[in-house]
């Protein structure tokens, strides 16, 4: 069963139990400041939750695009990387605003897991809320699982970190469910398919699929820092079920990047690269993440997000760009190919979302703006990169090794050719690829640490720059003083392009003084425009 197929049949089945087929809203929550990106199926639903907000259904079901990229949510970094993470993602849920509750919300869960789609009970686990001082123990969601069929050992007991469910720092939450599944080869053996690796810090060889929660409350900040729980309008119920997820399931295979759903992604990049997908090599890792990418950036321009340098339209553009190095750095692309890669995504999931066929030109015009402009800067910006690793590079010292290369000349690089932080530090990560654990210096490959080195070494750079300039002033020829006070006007546009067309001289000058021409021998100066 395809990951079409999976996400048809979900939506059918509920409707088919009287649920409202309801489309999913865009990647952005309209009106909700406290996030980001819309991360949840039930972000639309949020006022309905909270009871300010009445619809003509109490049930509804959909299939929501979702992007986990800032944030409280973010999984931008771990990208092509694990089996699992990725910058856009489907949710399928099911929803009951103050109809139904525990007991029907995990029949619904089980009748389709085990009577629709045909998975095997041996390879399900379940996990309940533990309790803590605040909220009690959810012994009732333990007996109705217990009803619906599952055995009692495959019940387990977990803490607020696993089983209790917020969308936010505040807003609505609640106690949750998780069904996991066993992905191994041997489910009768108790050794590979055991309790401990449900919700284990390492490995996925058991993966939550469908997630049950229980809204009861509504969280609340009563002061700055202090927050508290207070009771729903009525109990009601938010599922999400990962369709990537399922789909693994479904298809019978290890990684999202495998399934129905990212593969032909993936495959295309290949073919345009002219490069055979290998998973464990350097090119394959790339196609991952461009195909990830080109999901979140067809999906994102087509709901209204455009590159920018504020809120989710800098995220959007960190992603763009994260694509557009990695094609030109690991796949060789030197011309622009990540419109094609995002027009081919329209052509995946235009069925399912009729608005990225309606938005398919917009999609590729501002994509093509933003990857001309990215790629001049690009090229010039790896060049001086690749020339710092190799001048400089790294040393060994007992058999650890030390990148040599200053954080000065890493805030130079986005101080004069515009090279962007976060792929400075990608540029570093893969230049150290294999070796984490033999560097003597890592926090250079912590983002977030690389990112505030950088950052401070550009105010110091800045701050000692001004003094210069003021010092410097002193020391301006006067032609340039007397040029500067006429229409005379030069607009520097080093930081993001490296030529400009159409520009136009404005001035000559000649030992220090303007003139009408420059004679062929003779030495002088030209001001563009």
């Amino acid at each position: 069963m395809t990951g079409n197929e999976i996400r048809r049949k979900f939506l059918d089945y509920f409707e088919q139990h009287g649920h409202k087929v309801v489309h999913s809203s865009p990647v952005y929550p309209p009106n909700d400041p406290t996030i980001l990106f819309t991360n949840a199926g039930m972000n639309q639903f949020k006022d309905v939750f909270l009871g300010n907000e009445k619809r003509e259904y109490k049930r509804a079901v959909s299939s929501q695009k979702c992007i986990r990229a800032g944030g409280k949510h973010n999984d931008l970094d771990e990208v092509g990387k694990t089996a699992r993470h990725q910058t856009f993602f489907e949710m399928l849920g099911n929803f009951s605003f103050g109809d139904y509750f525990k007991e029907d919300a995990i029949n619904f869960a089980w009748d389709f897991l085990v009577n629709e789609l045909k998975l095997d009970v041996n390879r399900l686990w379940f996990t309940v809320f533990a309790g803590d001082d605040e909220v009690s123990a959810d012994e009732e969601a333990v007996q109705l699982w217990i009803k619906a069929g599952a055995k009692p050992e495959r019940i387990l007991r977990f803490g607020r970190k696993d089983n209790f469910w917020q969308m936010a720092e505040t807003g609505p939450c609640g106690p949750n469910s998780e069904i996991n599944y066993y992905l191994g080869d041997e489910p009768e053996n108790p050794g590979k398919n055991r309790a401990d690796l449900v919700n284990a810090d390492e490995g996925d060889t058991t993966m939550e699929i469908w997630n049950l929660v229980f809204m009861q409350y509504n969280r609340v900040e009563t002061e700055k820092g202090v927050y508290k729980l207070e009771p729903l309008p009525a109990p009601s119920v938010d599922t999400g079920a990962g369709l990537e997820r399922m789909t693994v399931v479904m298809e019978g295979v290890h990684s999202n990047y495998e399934t129905t759903l990212i593969k032909p992604i993936i495959e295309y990049v290949a073919k345009l690269a002219d490069i055979k997908y290998e998973y464990e090599s350097q090119a394959g890792f790339a196609m991952r993440v461009v195909a990830d990418h080109a999901r979140t950036t067809a999906f994102s321009i087509a709901d209204g997000i455009l590159p920018g340098n504020e809120g989710r339209s800098y995220v959007l553009r960190k992603i763009m760009r994260r694509a557009i190095y990695h094609g030109r750095e690991h796949l060789g692309f030197n011309d622009s190919f990540f419109y094609k890669v995002c027009d081919f995504v329209v052509d995946q999931m235009k069925d399912a979302y009729p608005e990225l066929d309606v938005q398919r030109e917009f999609i590729g015009k501002m994509v093509r703006i933003e990857e001309e402009r990215f790629g001049n800067t690009l090229t010039v910006g790896l060049k001086k990169l690749d020339e710092l690793f190799q001048e400089k590079g790294h040393t060994m010292e007992n058999d650890k090794a030390m990148l040599n290369i200053p954080i000065n000349d890493l805030a130079k690089l986005y101080d004069t050719y515009g090279v962007p932080i976060d792929l400075m530090n990608v540029a570093v990560v893969d230049y150290f690829k294999g070796r984490e654990k033999e560097i003597i210096n890592p926090i250079l490959l912590d983002s977030e640490k690389f990112t505030g080195l950088i950052n401070d070494q550009i105010k110091f750079l800045q701050q000692t720059s001004e003094i210069g300039k003021t010092k410097q002033k002193e020391n301006i020829k006067p032609i340039y003083t007397a040029m500067e006070r006429t229409s005379v006007r030069s607009n520097f546009h080093g930081y993001d392009k490296t030529q400009v067309e159409d520009a136009k001289v404005v001035a000559l000058v000649k030992d220090d003084q303007q003139t009408a021409e420059l004679k062929e021998g003779e030495e002088g100066l030209i001001v563009l425009n």
